[in-house]
């Protein structure tokens, strides 16, 4: 028997953001952002502690330092940081987030819930309503 399955134009970004924000000093290294990544397996951190952040750290980023030869310990976070982040509603369908991401060709959206953050969600989690929903189809 076929599970019935949620699509994703009525699931919210909320029920998708889990675990807290990760988040380095603003004085971190690119070394402490990789740090950081690795043991809470996440895609991305947050540069400093305000409650509406300015500034974020991707794996990719940290792969473009090391690619281009650079010292990881002493590349600071803040200097390969996109500062132009692009930011969702709590309420927000999985659908509208996708939709973001996908006109701003980016992986990560800050979720916001009464002006502060309340979250990252990745690419790799709105993959995997699609997956579970096209899964439930089958």
């Amino acid at each position: 028997m076929k599970k019935k399955s949620v699509p994703a134009a009525a699931i919210t970004i909320d029920t998708l953001i889990g675990g807290g924000i990760v988040r380095v000093a603003a004085d971190a290294t690119v070394a402490d952002v990789a740090k950081a990544i690795a043991d809470q397996n996440i895609g991305a951190v947050v540069v400093g502690d305000e409650e509406r952040p300015t500034a974020l750290v991707s794996e990719r980023d940290v792969v473009r330092v090391v690619a281009g030869g650079r010292d990881p310990a002493a590349v600071l976070a803040r200097e390969i940081a996109s500062t132009s982040l692009v930011w969702c509603e709590a309420d927000d369908t999985v659908e509208e987030a996708a939709l973001r991401m996908t006109d701003r060709e980016i992986r990560h959206l800050l979720v916001e819930r009464d002006g502060a953050l309340a979250g990252i969600v990745s690419i790799r989690d709105l993959l995997g309503v699609y997956a579970t929903d096209a899964d439930h189809a089958l």
